[in-house]
């Protein structure tokens, strides 16, 4: 292994935000079906991979959080565009030195291969579950 790194680029929906993740570092990738995920993406779920800090890069602009209490009771703080307010990625308290990127701010996401389902206890009801992916009621763990 030659120790280089296979830059991902994404960025928000006006390109005021830009950033970069390393894709040979992602630690994972799932959709979440928690409320708090419908919420914030206005969808059925939310889908991610892990990126640990060493493999993210922020290139351009500064994201905005917002901070809501998790289930667990840790933070949880979703980084947004504060201009168009595109997505971008969240931190959680239980996870730190992670970044929960949002596939959708990324700008080729077709390699994307979702292993896990998180929170299909408040998935809704007209959403089917994609076949083979660990299925989780809640976090796991």
């Amino acid at each position: 292994m030659s120790g280089s790194k296979s830059w991902e680029q994404g960025g928000c929906l006006c390109g005021k935000v830009r950033y970069a993740i390393d894709r040979g570092g992602i630690a994972g990738q799932a959709h979440c079906h928690c409320r708090d995920c419908q919420r914030a993406t206005g969808s059925a779920f939310a889908t991610f991979c892990f990126v640990p800090d060493a493999s993210f890069r922020a290139d351009q602009g500064e994201a905005k959080g917002f901070t809501v209490q998790g289930t667990s009771g840790g933070s949880v703080t979703r980084f947004f565009c504060p201009d168009c307010g595109a997505q971008l990625y969240s931190e959680v308290a239980v996870m730190p030195g992670v970044r929960f990127v949002k596939s959708g701010s990324l700008d080729d996401a077709s390699w994307m291969e979702p292993q896990a389902v998180f929170w299909c206890d408040t998935a809704q009801p007209w959403v089917a579950m994609p076949d083979g992916l660990a299925e989780h009621a809640t976090n796991p763990g």
